[in-house]
């Protein structure tokens, strides 16, 4: 358990009686069975049936081992000319397959969306070489280990709960919820609030389901974008409106001017 100062200590005793509410005066740390509680308490307060929340949070355990990634994370230090190197040349005649194959899908995503096939494809093959990796981590256990930590609670605390809500709207049980050790879910990788907000059902099924419906995902995708501003019919090169939508994406700069390279050289070098 960390150290408490003199005030936060007064504080602590000063809420003694007041444990269902534990959870917003210590939102990280300290024992992770009652801190889990407290999360439970949270959920429920935002409308989070019992059944959810059992079947989501019950017996979840804390894992150091996404601590210890999160941690050990670095610097993205390969240049531009690097990472597009490596990754664009193996994917694009994969790319150029999937445009192809999809390509009514596309055409109407970008109709209603405004956001090309091409941007699309690049998004969907480097996040999880077009589904193939989207990891096997269960989502929920991750968020709470990064939630618990006290490095970044809050961020992570709130999509926990968003994956909460994941599950209480039925787009996925928990046992389906697995992605990348930081939260992301789906073949373009969505953290749970993104996927509240932009994940849309666009195979009808009744689901948004943006690990087993291809256009779900890439209709989902290009819904984010333009959520953040995407312009229709507008390039996405370095220095364009566009392309700082692209950077809402992922901050990196080489990884955004890769995926714009990327989508590029699959439109023919718009």
């Amino acid at each position: 358990m960390r150290k408490l100062g003199i005030r936060a200590m007064a504080i602590v005793l000063a809420l003694g009686a007041m444990a269902a509410q534990a959870y917003a005066a210590a939102p990280c740390g300290g024992d992770f069975g009652a801190w889990l509680q407290g999360v439970k308490q949270e959920a429920a307060t935002d409308g989070i049936s019992q059944r959810t929340i059992q079947s989501a949070l019950a017996g979840v355990t804390y894992d150091p081992s996404i601590i210890a990634r999160d941690h050990a994370q670095g610097v993205f230090r390969q240049s531009f000319e690097q990472f597009s190197g490596r990754m664009v040349p193996p994917r694009l005649a994969r790319a150029r397959g999937l445009l192809a194959q999809y390509g009514s899908t596309f055409s109407k995503i970008e109709q209603q969306y405004g956001v090309p096939g091409a941007v699309i494809v690049a998004i969907w093959g480097l996040e999880t070489d077009f589904g193939a990796n989207s990891g096997k981590f269960p989502t929920i256990r991750s968020l709470a280990a990064l939630a618990y930590d006290c490095r970044r609670p809050d961020k992570f605390r709130g999509e926990l709960i968003a994956a909460l809500q994941i599950v209480e709207r039925g787009d996925m049980a928990p046992s389906d919820m697995r992605g990348a050790w930081a939260g992301e879910i789906g073949q373009t990788q969505f953290l749970p609030s993104s996927y509240l907000k932009y994940a849309v059902d666009y195979d009808g099924d009744g689901r948004r389901d943006l690990i087993r419906s291809v256009p779900d995902v890439l209709a989902s995708t290009a819904n984010y974008l333009k959520g953040y501003g995407w312009k229709r019919g507008q390039p996405w090169g370095e220095g364009t409106e566009n392309f700082q939508v692209l950077l809402q994406w992922n901050a990196s700069q080489v990884y955004t001017k890769t995926v714009a390279y990327f989508a590029q050289q699959l439109a023919g070098g718009q």
